[in-house]
């Protein structure tokens, strides 16, 4: 996210020829003279020392008297690299050619724009300073992230240990009991409540099915054989869905059909009803994943968990606004006005 907002500040400064931020440090003229253009589309080549030229601007000079050829400001590889990694560490060598290439236009836009004097005005020193907030908002936020990712092997164990359930890991046997039957031959200019009628009674006869189903299943019988007698019942063509289900846990079950983690071997759950027919689980087996097995996983979670703890002071419920100013908060849900329509003032009653 840091990279994207810097590198979208950079290279839309130029598309839309807005003033680009100030030149680093690294457009300063250094001593060192130039070699051979080093624009590779390729890994940079190692043979390419730090002073060695990696980037030359003419036309943009520190030494305002110096005029043609003379006048260029040369970027070694050692500038180019502190500029890069600022951005993004192991930058891609074709995003580097980008940056590069974003870079160098900046630096003789923002030298014209120094001509003009448009670094002297009250709105450069608006938007230098809004933007010294925004960097320094990625910068914060980047180091939050960093201290968030600083989890110790005991605070791993400690929730592994809390949270033992989440890492259950079962197979099942699934048998799944659409909502609706499907009619093969409805009837001609039915009326609205025959069809309602219609449909609720295919409705019920699936409920009871899947009754019957799971009593079947709890007593032994093929859960594929069962799933397709579901299918069947229904009235829907095509081939019924593979009952065996492995690897599922708690995060990967629908919220209603965790309880099927609680079962023992070869038991067979009640019937699950959701909105898209019954579930009925038949548990094979059962196990606890090791605290090897999911130690990056404990620690993307507590790395995430920190960095929204630590992100919540700053999400806005300081700040108060004049709603005289800026208008009444807008519900996310509500949309925005057409353009150039005028607001109805409050208390106003509508006209003819």
């Amino acid at each position: 996210m840091r990279f994207q907002w810097l590198m979208c500040l950079l290279l839309a400064s130029i598309a839309s020829a807005q003033a680009p931020p100030p030149a680093p440090a690294a457009s300063a003229a250094p001593k060192a003279e130039p070699t051979a253009p080093a624009a590779p589309a390729k890994a940079p080549d190692s043979k390419v020392g730090p002073n060695d030229a990696v980037l030359t601007v003419k036309g943009v000079c520190a030494d305002s008297s110096m005029q043609g050829d003379d006048c260029k400001t040369i970027v070694t590889k050692e500038q180019f690299e502190k500029l890069a990694n600022a951005l993004q560490p192991n930058m891609q060598p074709a995003i580097r050619r980008q940056l590069a290439t974003a870079y160098s236009r900046s630096l003789l836009m923002s030298a014209a724009a120094e001509k003009r004097g448009l670094d002297k005005t009250p709105k450069f020193d608006e938007m230098l300073t809004f933007a010294r907030m925004q960097i320094l908002s990625q910068e914060l936020s980047r180091a939050l992230q960093e201290d968030a990712g600083k989890i110790s092997d005991s605070d791993l164990e400690s929730y592994y240990t809390k949270n033992a359930s989440s890492f259950e890991e079962a197979t099942f046997l699934r048998i799944f009991v659409p909502a609706n039957k499907q009619i093969a031959s409805p009837k001609p200019n039915l009326k609205d409540e025959e069809v309602e009628a219609q449909q609720k009674a295919g409705q019920e006869a699936m409920k009871k099915l899947a009754a019957t189903l799971r009593t079947r299943a709890a007593a032994g019988e093929d859960a594929d054989k069962l799933q397709k007698e579901a299918f069947v019942a229904a009235g829907l063509k095509g081939t019924p869905p593979n009952t065996k289900m492995e690897k599922l846990r708690r995060n990967t079950l629908p919220a209603a059909h965790s309880a099927a983690l609680e079962l023992k071997p070869d038991q067979v759950s009640e019937v699950i009803s959701d909105p898209s027919g019954h579930y009925i689980y038949k548990l094979v087996s059962k196990q606890t994943l090791p605290l090897d097995a999911v130690k990056q996983e404990i620690r993307n979670t507590l790395s995430a968990q920190r960095y929204r703890d630590a992100m919540q002071p700053f999400q806005g419920s300081n700040a108060e606004l004049n709603d005289a100013y800026f208008g009444p908060a807008r519900n996310p849900a509500m949309p925005m006005p057409p353009r150039g329509a005028k607001p109805t003032p409050q208390g106003e009653d509508d006209q003819d």
